[in-house]
């Protein structure tokens, strides 16, 4: 068994296509309209077959309280690998992703918070 697909709920999801492809650098693999909205999902660069993240839409009310009480709390979304840290911090920070927690040690893995402007904080991690 392995992990096919995960999601999180965004805002707007042209705009998290914008953010995780133009600025995260992941890759766009599958826009097929679903009524008034999309199955939008994003892979990570170089591994088109690996695990998809669903960019889904958060109009249900549940989604839009869930997202508000995780970011309300600082609890992230979403977690991501990065292999260095330090370059992947500066490298967004130059692009303009608002950091809520600068890189630091957490018992043998650095891990940073950004808000990915779409509702969610999200997590990188580097072992």
């Amino acid at each position: 068994m392995r992990i096919y697909l995960t999601s999180i709920f965004v805002d707007d999801q042209d705009k998290a296509l914008a953010f995780y492809t133009g600025i995260l650098g992941f890759e766009k693999k599958n826009d097929i309209p679903v009524g008034e909205f999309k199955w939008l999902t994003v892979t990570s660069p170089g591994d088109p077959d690996g695990t998809e993240l669903l960019l889904e839409p958060s109009d249900h009310p549940a989604a839009k309280t869930f997202k508000a009480a995780l970011v309300e709390d600082g609890i992230p979304g979403a977690s991501f690998a990065v292999d260095d840290m330090n370059a992947e911090y500066e490298r967004l920070t130059a692009l303009g992703v608002s950091f809520t927690q600068a890189p630091q040690e957490m018992g043998g893995v650095t891990t940073a918070v950004f808000d990915d402007t779409c509702g969610n904080l999200i997590q990188l991690v580097a072992q």
